[in-house]
């Protein structure tokens, strides 16, 4: 063979009638290539389940540390700043003497309209304006549709058992006698119990003249598990001969009932749990960039921030005497 006969181009073969035309062979992803997209994409759901997992956890061990302890260190700082404002407010004779402050205007929910002294539990608190249960977060709170603590008539008082320094928790332990002092506006009254009662005793009758009959309020049982669920409302009457005096009353909400919880955190609450998914989103895709240490190190007060306000909006959706 020549080599011009070597250098001869290939003519394609002719094909005859009849045959089939020769199909090419399709072109795949070796399967090495199929075996790496699934194995990211099984790495990809594990960092979104792991990332999720530890931002629920972080809000559970929250919620519950807020409860226990928070809340407790939450309601004295409350207090401090409450108790200090109203010794001013007394000074300044600008205390409110009823649902109406100094100036006419409303009392502003979570405001100190009186303080209230137990000396048998050795307990004194600054009484709130409002008794739903984002206001007793701060301490016991006097309810709208009642006179002011002190005055003439049936005032009520509303507060925690066992969460945010549970300041009725012991409640129950007061007996006939007992006194109890409550300072407001317009002076210092003192009461003594009547007694303790649950749901279906006897009311003492009411005030006369210018009798003031005190009623404190709070849920039954002092435990933390025992109290996730309170089914019982508890009472503890007191009488004081002469209240102090008669002020205007507010029309109560239905947050303000015992037992009630608050539903208008809800929008808020909505909110916090979608910045808490995109955390979670962000984590995700930070991890494929930066290291895991520096992602966590970054993310982590984010998500603290996140689980308090969060916890802050769960709490006012539990029972006000929780």
């Amino acid at each position: 063979m020549t080599v011009a006969e070597t250098q001869r181009p290939m003519i394609p073969r002719r094909r005859s009638k009849g045959e089939a035309p020769k199909r090419r062979p399709k072109l795949t992803a070796p399967k090495f290539a199929r075996r790496e997209i699934r194995a990211g994409e099984t790495e990809e759901m594990l960092d979104i389940s792991s990332s999720a997992l530890t931002v629920v956890t972080i809000l559970c061990l929250w919620l519950v540390f807020q409860l226990l302890f928070l809340g407790m260190l939450s309601e004295t700082r409350s207090q401090n700043l409450l108790y200090e404002q109203y010794r001013s407010e007394l000074a300044q004779a600008t205390a409110p003497t009823g649902a109406l402050d100094y100036n006419g205007d409303t009392v502003e929910r979570g405001a100190p309209v009186a303080i209230l002294s137990i000396p048998a539990l050795g307990a004194q608190q600054v009484v709130v304006q409002g008794t739903s249960s984002r206001d007793l977060m701060a301490g016991p709170g006097h309810f709208p549709g009642s006179p002011m603590p002190g005055q003439q008539g049936s005032p009520v008082v509303m507060g925690r058992a066992s969460t945010f320094g549970a300041p009725f928790r012991e409640l129950t332990q007061l007996r006939p006698g007992d006194p109890i002092v409550v300072q407001n506006a317009e002076g210092s009254v003192t009461y003594h119990v009547l007694g303790v009662r649950r749901a279906g005793d006897p009311v003492p009758s009411a005030p006369t003249g210018t009798q003031s009959r005190l009623t404190l309020v709070t849920a039954t049982g002092s435990g933390f598990l025992a109290s996730l669920a309170p089914r019982d409302v508890v009472y503890v009457d007191a009488l004081a001969d002469k209240g102090t005096g008669t002020g205007a009353t507010a029309a109560p909400a239905s947050v303000d009932l015992a037992m009630a919880r608050d539903t208008s955190v809800l929008p808020l609450l909505a909110l916090c749990l979608a910045a808490l998914l995109a955390l979670v989103i962000g984590i995700c895709v930070a991890r494929r960039h930066f290291h895991v240490l520096l992602v966590w190190l970054v993310a982590c007060p984010v998500a603290i921030a996140l689980a308090w306000v969060t916890t802050d909006h769960v709490v006012a959706l539990l029972p006000n005497l929780m």
